[in-house]
């Protein structure tokens, strides 16, 4: 959410040229991430949350991505907030591999149980 509030700060200073354009997306792929998160969090399962994590971490790519370019168009610093993105993608990628390790845990059926 850090990360979120960051982007809506940088991207208020581009160009009003720019606001149906690199400003919503980079919004849009900032909010993304917590949502995501969230969304899946929020499941019940553990296969979707993992599902919404690799969403998130898409996210994370696409933000990556329009924050070099607007880099390079000039419209922020060198390296703005990549460093966080690269912690944020670390902590999603080890959250993801704690989920794929857990044992899946099966429970009994209401209708095969022996307390029928």
């Amino acid at each position: 959410m850090n990360l979120a509030t960051q982007v809506y700060s940088l991207t208020s200073r581009f160009p009003k040229g720019e606001l149906y354009g690199l400003t919503s997306q980079m919004r849009r792929s900032a909010v993304s991430i917590p949502s995501n998160i969230a969304e899946g969090a929020a499941r019940h399962s553990r296969k979707e949350f993992i599902q919404f994590l690799h969403v998130a971490s898409g996210s994370v790519a696409e933000l990556e991505t329009q924050l070099v370019l607007a880099s390079r168009m000039g419209f922020l610093p060198t390296n703005t907030a990549l460093t966080q993105i690269e912690e944020i993608r670390k902590m999603l990628l080890g959250l993801l591999r704690s989920l794929k390790k857990q044992p899946i845990t099966h429970h009994p059926s209401p209708i095969t149980s022996s307390t029928a």
